[in-house]
């Protein structure tokens, strides 16, 4: 363990299409008890939560992922590593996403972290939670923001209990992974889940970790070395967050 974050491959990488797998999902947990991503083909949205990696189908129904599955992109970082790094505090009445975010940002500029990574994982009752997953599509070099306008649904749990895994990226590390803050959702029974776009709270405790290093494991496969990963990707990286087609 350590306070690393663990990230396969580039969101940039995943834009412009390249979906083969990096390493498996048993690689993966070897680097992380906390984090999101996805699998091999775009096969559905990644929760890695207390130790264990699941897969969010594209009607919201949750399966453990298979160990030797592969990944092309995910984020992980152990949580809870060291008293020194980890805060936790409790949270009430988030009545949206943007006020999700807002109160995470308030926290970590408490911290002095805006130019840190974080990881939190947050515990609680939401009335709402508004996600979407996606079926697996194989193809090259077909950006994700394609992929998805054809392979993502969307869905809503309603008064649930779960954990809620969020990754933050700062600014200047565009490109890399998305800036700003990352929400996927797991419920309590580990039945649904999904990349969430929207969310009530009603209330919930957070344990945040701050990171100050970071390993990236890119592609080998000399496929990679054919994807441009110059062009400038941030509008449609802010279409896929909101889970717009």
């Amino acid at each position: 363990m350590s306070s690393t974050m663990y990230q396969v491959a580039t969101l940039q990488s995943l834009m412009t299409g390249y979906t083969r797998a990096v390493i498996t999902v048993d690689d993966l947990m070897k680097h992380g008890d906390t984090g999101l991503g996805t699998f091999e083909d775009v096969n559905g949205e990644m929760i890695v939560c207390g130790g264990h990696c699941y897969k969010a189908a594209d009607d919201g129904s949750v399966t453990e992922a298979d160990p030797e599955e592969g990944v092309p992109f995910a984020s992980v970082a152990f949580v809870g590593y060291g008293s020194d790094i980890i805060k936790t505090f409790d949270l009430d009445n988030i009545p949206d996403i943007d006020a999700m975010k807002a109160e995470l940002d308030r926290r970590i500029e408490e911290w002095f972290g805006l130019n840190s990574m974080h990881v939190v994982r947050i515990d609680g009752s939401f009335r709402k939670i508004a996600a979407r997953s996606e079926a697996p599509l194989r193809t090259q070099h077909i950006s994700l923001k394609q992929i998805l306008s054809g392979t993502q649904r969307s869905f809503e749990f309603d008064d649930v209990e779960g954990s809620m895994v969020c990754v933050y990226y700062p600014d200047y590390m565009k490109g890399i992974n998305a800036p700003g803050w990352h929400l996927h959702f797991l419920s309590k029974d580990r039945s649904l889940g999904g990349h969430v776009f929207d969310l009530e709270m009603i209330r919930g405790t957070a344990s945040m970790v701050k990171l100050s290093s970071i390993e990236i494991q890119l592609p080998t496969a000399p496929a990679f070395d054919t994807y441009s990963l110059a062009d400038d990707s941030s509008d449609d990286i802010k279409t896929v967050e909101q889970g717009k087609k």
